[in-house]
């Protein structure tokens, strides 16, 4: 008999992020032959193919954890799999049930396809005895055969918020630990009610249809974060756990109603639901998808037609933006203001507004302070945006 659905759905979404992984990780490191190398190839076509690569499943007859470790020493010693030469994927734990599973979920599928597994934990420090908790979840992770693991303990500051500032913290933690274990990619547990909630502070912040789009599949520096379960939702998880018997932890702020994204969790999206039917969490999630289509296709229309809106000199003509669309030309001046030294995530569509007045409403009004000390400025028909 097969695994419990939930346990199906968590591995089957954690496998297809690793043959992805796999994928663009022979793509890096297989070096293309010459195009003479393959007979009758056509000319610049003669890169030999990537093979796939090797998959080995246990016998079913032998208990889960016996399975999992034996593979996970027999993929160690696979012929052309040294350990040096096999991609690493981390997961990020919480001790949740969300990232319990999909730890669970990395650590029976990455031994099958010759990929080496770890995990790490971030401890906030922002309850008492929480260093005591992250070491605990460490300990699961290696009850599970994850290697490496590791507890970090990190220093959560101010800025944007408590919910920012821990968030910040933490992706910090995560790429360092990315670029200390030679990682390839990490896997985040946000679900499709993340995804969901995602949207819903978006759209109260009113920070156009890239804030709709939530979280990518897909994200960060060379794609090094991977959210699998963005298609599940947050029951597939607990269940999963539940009947694998795993451990999880309740993060009591996710039940706080101090922070904006637990009072979403526990009355907002609830209220929805109840004033518009079930199904609102799958049409948020859905929402975020189509928005972030339409999002990228004005992100690559912005950064082809900027070289068209700008001079000789490199600065931006006030003529030749007003005559594109709002929605392109409000990206080039978010880019440029970016470009300038505004930190990204201070600068908001208020921001970006009245630079655009600038262009679409001058009436010979001053600079525009924005955030970072960056100044932007209309002098004689040109756009300019520099540090003040």
């Amino acid at each position: 008999m097969g695994p419990h659905p939930a346990v199906a759905a968590i591995r089957l979404a954690v496998r297809r992020v690793l043959h992805d992984l796999l994928t663009e990780h022979h793509t890096n490191t297989t070096p293309h032959a010459p195009a003479h190398a393959t007979p009758g190839a056509p000319s610049g076509t003669g890169a030999q193919p990537v093979p796939p690569p090797p998959t080995a499943v246990p016998p079913a007859a032998v208990p889960i954890g016996v399975r999992r470790n034996a593979s996970a020493r027999a993929g160690a010693t696979h012929p052309g799999a040294a350990a040096h030469e096999r991609p690493l994927v981390l997961v990020a734990c919480s001790g949740g049930a969300d990232s319990m599973a999909l730890a669970s979920a990395l650590a029976f599928e990455a031994p099958k396809l010759g990929v080496r597994a770890g995990g790490i934990t971030v401890d906030h420090g922002l309850q008492p005895g929480s260093d005591l908790r992250a070491e605990e979840v460490a300990l699961r992770l290696r009850e599970l055969g994850l290697d490496p693991v590791e507890s970090v303990a990190v220093t959560v500051g101010r800025d944007g918020g408590p919910e920012a500032a821990a968030r910040d913290a933490r992706y910090s933690a995560l790429d360092a630990a990315l670029e200390r274990h030679g990682g390839t990619a990490v896997l985040l547990g946000h679900t499709r009610d993340d995804q969901a909630e995602t949207v819903l502070l978006g759209l109260a912040r009113g920070s156009g249809i890239r804030s709709l789009s939530g979280m990518a599949a897909v994200s960060g520096a060379d794609g090094r974060y991977r959210r699998p379960f963005l298609q599940l939702d947050r029951q597939t998880a607990r269940k999963a756990c539940m009947v694998q018997s795993l451990p999880v932890w309740d993060d009591p702020h996710n039940a706080d109603p101090a922070y904006t994204r637990s009072r979403l969790r526990h009355e907002g999206l609830p209220a929805l639901e109840k004033a518009l039917g079930k199904g609102v969490v799958e049409a948020l999630a859905r929402t975020a998808q189509l928005s972030r289509d339409d999002a990228d296709a004005l992100d690559t229309w912005a950064r082809q037609a900027e070289a068209s809106v700008r001079d000789a000199a490199g600065l931006l003509e006030c003529a030749k933006l007003y005559a594109l669309p709002p929605a392109v030309r409000r990206r080039i001046l978010r880019r440029a203001a970016i470009e300038a030294g505004a930190p990204a995530g201070s600068l908001f569509a208020r921001h970006i507004e009245e630079v655009d007045r600038l262009i679409t409403g001058w009436r010979g009004q001053g600079a525009i302070n924005l955030p970072g000390r960056v100044v932007a400025q209309r002098q004689g028909g040109r756009l300019v945006i520099r540090q003040g």
